[in-house]
């Protein structure tokens, strides 16, 4: 009897029970409802396998596939008064940035570093969406200032990644602010003689895009992602007219002239090589001789030696 009790019966348990599967390990593609299995579409870039629709990634991720060997610095960015006009709605304005704190592990909405992509050394900024909304408050004005003036300092080009819903409402018009603070830290980088590149993701609306989403020397925008200041929805509302197919998304916008570019996740790491060599007047890119995403490559140099290299006469090549 014990020997049934103790062994065949927790056998025959544990052969029919139901076993946890952790709710994290697939994703469903929101455009054609397949299911993703995490690691696979982590290594696909957060880009559906099946149908080429481009999800969310987090600006982290983003920096490890695009810097060489996935070695970056982050830059410190001052930190802004937490909670300017003690704003409160649902919930204190505080606990918002917590919980989002928590849920991103991120201490705001844009994440700014410096390294190297494809040997070319630059500035990049990238706004995070789900840190409430990827939205623009003073800590992603002071993010983009700190991106410009590094870049300025290191004589090295910068390429910002934009993701928002628009200005933070708990900030209110200080938020607002930010955007004419931006302007000028695009003025500084086009007075210094800098490349300026906007990669446009899903989705840049509002006073992002009516600030520094906008004024790049070169737009690029990854496909179907919507770009607007206000949105389809709000437009039609106001007009009362149906909006043609495909309205305010990234292939209309270029059709329409708007952008430069509709690149994929996959190809934006060489095409941001060829277009930051051509615009610093260095030679072409060799692909054999450029290292990979994933390769090792030695640490980032400390920003001592950065300055120092920065402020050595650079020779330019024609183009």
């Amino acid at each position: 009897m014990n020997w049934i009790t103790n062994y065949v019966r927790p056998r025959i348990n544990s052969l029919f029970s139901r076993r946890e599967v952790p709710e994290n390990l697939w994703t469903k593609c929101p455009e054609c409802g397949t299911m993703l299995f995490h690691r696979e579409l982590a290594e696909n870039l957060q880009v559906c396998t099946n149908c080429g629709h481009h999800l969310p990634i987090s600006p982290r991720a983003r920096f490890t596939a695009l810097f060489d060997g996935g070695a970056f610095n982050e830059i410190r960015v001052p930190e802004p008064v937490t909670d300017p006009l003690g704003f409160r709605d649902q919930k204190k304005y505080p606990d918002r940035l917590k919980a989002a704190q928590k849920a991103t592990g991120e201490r705001e909405a844009m994440l700014v570093v410096e390294g190297n992509v494809g040997r070319t050394p630059i500035v990049a900024a990238a706004q995070d969406f789900s840190f409430m909304a990827g939205s623009m408050g003073m800590a992603v004005g002071n993010a983009i200032i700190a991106a410009a003036q590094t870049a300025v300092r290191l004589k090295r080009p910068m390429v910002l990644f934009s993701a928002a819903g628009g200005a933070r409402m708990q900030e209110g018009i200080l938020s607002l602010m930010q955007m004419p603070r931006a302007t000028v830290a695009v003025q500084m980088l086009k007075e210094a003689g800098l490349p300026y590149i906007v990669v446009l993701t899903h989705p840049t609306t509002g006073g992002v895009t009516a600030s520094y989403a906008m004024l790049g020397d070169v737009q690029i925008a990854e496909p179907n992602a919507l770009i607007c200041f206000a949105g389809p929805r709000v437009i039609e509302q106001t007009i009362r007219e149906k909006l043609p197919e495909g309205f305010q998304r990234a292939e209309y916008l270029l059709e329409h002239g708007m952008l430069d570019r509709v690149t994929k996740r996959g190809d934006l790491r060489g095409e941001l090589i060829s277009i930051l060599r051509m615009l610093m007047r260095q030679p072409a890119p060799v692909v054999a001789d450029l290292p990979a995403p994933g390769t090792p490559v030695s640490p980032v140099h400390p920003e001592p030696q950065a300055e120092a290299a920065a402020e050595a006469p650079r020779t330019a090549q024609p183009a």
